[in-house]
């Protein structure tokens, strides 16, 4: 949650004793004692007894009801003993003698969002943030209620606003990083459901796996990705990395080669590939081109250039870069750039966040039209990525006009565009405003997730800058680790963040979710069991209990805690809740309860996306001896199949008709 501002500040002025001239509509009322009243208040909150305070204050407002501010601080005090069905209607009260007041439009949005409510405090927020903008709570907690909204554009922007405003506020680096995430996660299950065998599918996977090293699979899924569709962007390029990163140099030589011309990766490629042999006068030629072409794109790169350069070479061309500076016959700036990656050094935070587009901040407010698509056509073909998302996008408000949000060719342009020179705030609203249009669905969703992974990360890293031993550091670099499969690394970071906070169960989630994954199942079974010693109603956490329980076998207690991830209050995330019917089909049809299991089963088809859950059925109906049902499953089964097979061929037609619109 963002930290809030302290409620000392937040008071408001309520003048006492001969400065309230008494209102005619409020009658006679013993002014001595509503001083005492205030008086008493406020000693109760500077104290932090803020029951007592509102109790003071409540007996206050009996008094003098005509009081906005009166309302207003009785709203705080509850607000902070979290009574927030009283708070928010002490705010309302205060708002309805005097609207222009910032402290309870903004707290009044925030108690909705504690009760679960973000429909209803967007208003307020909002209104709050016309009167204050130079306060970054209302626009943090905007961010908030648009995620909870699942409108992730408009959350990036109110987000944008805070950080704009407050550079060094962690929270909002940390929730920024949130919802980056949270979209990557939501349009990867929407393209690996809709389009698992797609080239942009495989793409993604094939990113995944060169960031886990694992370059062998990734050359196989990279092949896959050209099998779907040759002309996908970049794809031979990166191909080409996958071999460099195996020391298949004339493997690599070939695909660079095969690069079309608009794709700057393959000249960084032979960039490296110079470097290799030796030949650094050549690379720093060509990096120097690449430089004046683009020089985000060149920031946005230097990884593919230096990551896993020999220790001699490092040295080697450390050394020329030096005395070819002091030459003047490099750009300096160049220079310092390629010297830091070399040694290691990583790119200052600052430079990220330009280079993100991160302190550029959109929202919906603009009315440019896009410039000329030829020209930003021409500009993506020549490398000048920059340049394209210019000719594309000029100032900060212009994504939001009617005509730019129509056009998906010029969208998905500028969203590539933007992506290649580092701009991905820019390429994730260029993403969001285009994707599910057709044919180019699956391409705007391919760029969201990959300017979302990239803002995460920019995101966490400032994060971590600010606050750099804290247990949300270690339980994000172990969800981050998690992800990506390094299961060793993961653990470390979770039982780090699980020493800082004893008391915490996220940190042991973590930790447990990374046993099971790395097939430690008794492990991951007593630290699950140790969390929910700490929070037992948790759904996550039980369904996670039930889920290790179930592949081993032990029935009768996986049951007890799938059943309690189903009645959990807060509930279970709506996502997982076929997946824990699922696994209680299979307990039931384990402990010989087969009508049972069908109902659960069935409960669980909403997930079924290749047919296991209908074979499953199948099974079951046969050994009841429905032939009629068994059948129909078997038909669901094939039809099921038969629509994978359709979506992968609709996919490879929407690549290559998206193709042409992307660098």
């Amino acid at each position: 949650m963002s930290s809030l501002p302290s409620i000392a500040l937040l008071l408001l002025c309520v003048i006492a004793a001969g400065g309230i001239a008494q209102s005619d509509s409020q009658g006679s009322f013993n002014r001595d004692s509503f001083d005492n009243l205030l008086l008493a208040a406020r000693h109760a909150q500077s104290s932090n007894d803020y029951a007592s305070a509102a109790g003071y204050y409540r007996r206050a407002v009996q008094l003098r009801a005509d009081i906005p501010e009166l309302w207003a601080n009785l709203g705080l005090m509850e607000d902070a003993t979290a009574s927030y069905p009283d708070a928010t209607a002490s705010f309302r009260k205060a708002l309805q003698l005097k609207p222009s007041l910032y402290v309870p439009n903004l707290f009044l949005g925030i108690d909705y969002l504690h009760l679960n409510r973000a429909h209803d405090a967007v208003p307020f927020l909002l209104k709050a943030e016309a009167i204050n903008p130079a306060d970054s709570q209302a626009p943090i907690s905007l961010g908030r209620a648009y995620l909870s909204l699942g409108n992730f554009a408009a959350a990036r922007g109110a987000y944008q606003r805070a950080l704009a405003l407050d550079p060094k506020n962690s929270s909002a680096w940390f929730a920024f990083g949130v919802l980056a995430l949270d979209e990557v996660e939501t349009d990867g299950r929407k393209l690996s459901g809709e389009s698992a065998n797609s080239a942009y599918a495989r793409a993604l996977f094939a990113e995944s796996l060169r960031e886990q090293a694992r370059f062998k699979e990734a050359v196989s899924e990279e092949q896959a990705v050209l099998a779907a569709d040759p002309h996908f962007p970049c794809a031979h390029a990166r191909l080409g990395f996958s071999y460099l990163a195996q020391r298949q140099n004339d493997a690599a030589t070939r695909e660079f080669a095969a690069e079309s011309p608009g794709c700057s990766l393959a000249a960084l490629g032979h960039a490296r590939l110079r470097i290799e042999a030796d030949d650094d006068a050549a690379a720093l030629a060509l990096l120097s081109d690449l430089w004046k072409r683009d020089t985000g794109f060149v920031l946005a790169n230097f990884g593919l250039l230096v990551d896993g350069l020999a220790a001699d070479r490092v040295e080697a061309l450390s050394a020329f870069v030096d005395q070819q500076s002091v030459a003047g016959a490099v750009p300096a700036d160049l220079s310092v750039s390629l010297l830091a990656a070399l040694r290691g050094a990583p790119q200052p935070v600052d430079e990220l966040l330009t280079q993100a587009g991160l302190t550029r901040p959109r929202d919906a407010k603009g009315s440019e039209l896009p410039r000329n698509l030829n020209a930003a056509e021409a500009d993506a073909r020549a490398g000048r990525y920059a340049s394209c998302a210019v000719d594309l996008a000029r100032g900060a408000h212009e994504l939001s006009h009617s005509a730019l949000r129509g056009n998906a060719d010029g969208l998905l342009l500028l969203a590539g565009c933007a992506w290649m020179t580092g701009d991905y705030a820019l390429s994730a609203s260029a993403s969001d405003l285009v994707a599910g249009q057709s044919p180019h669905g699956m391409a705007a969703l391919y760029w969201s997730i990959q300017s979302n992974e990239k803002l995460a990360f920019v995101a966490f890293s400032r994060f971590e800058q600010l606050e750099p031993d804290s247990e949300r550091t270690h339980l994000l670099l172990g969800d981050m680790y998690r992800q990506r499969q390094h299961l060793q690394q993961a653990e470390n970071e979770y039982k780090a963040a699980a020493a800082l906070a004893p008391q915490d169960p996220a940190p042991l989630f973590g930790l447990a979710s990374a046993y099971s994954q790395d097939s430690k199942l008794a492990l991951a079974l007593s630290t699950a069991k140790t969390a929910l010693g700490l929070s037992p109603d948790d759904p996550d956490l039980n369904v996670l209990a039930g889920q290790i329980l179930v592949e081993q076998h032990e029935w009768a207690q996986a049951e007890s805690y799938l059943k309690r991830s189903l009645n959990a209050t807060p509930p279970i995330k709506p996502q997982m809740e076929p997946h824990v019917h699922v696994l209680l089909g299979q307990v039931y049809e384990q402990t010989d309860r087969p009508q049972e299991a069908i109902s659960q089963f069935q409960m669980g088809l909403s997930s079924d996306q290749d047919g296991t859950i209908y074979y499953q059925l199948v099974r079951i109906y046969s050994r009841m001896g429905n032939k009629a049902a068994a059948q129909d499953a078997i038909a669901h089964v094939k039809a099921l199949e038969q629509k994978r097979r359709e979506r992968a061929v609709i996919a490879v037609q929407d690549s290559s008709a998206a193709q042409s619109d992307i660098p």
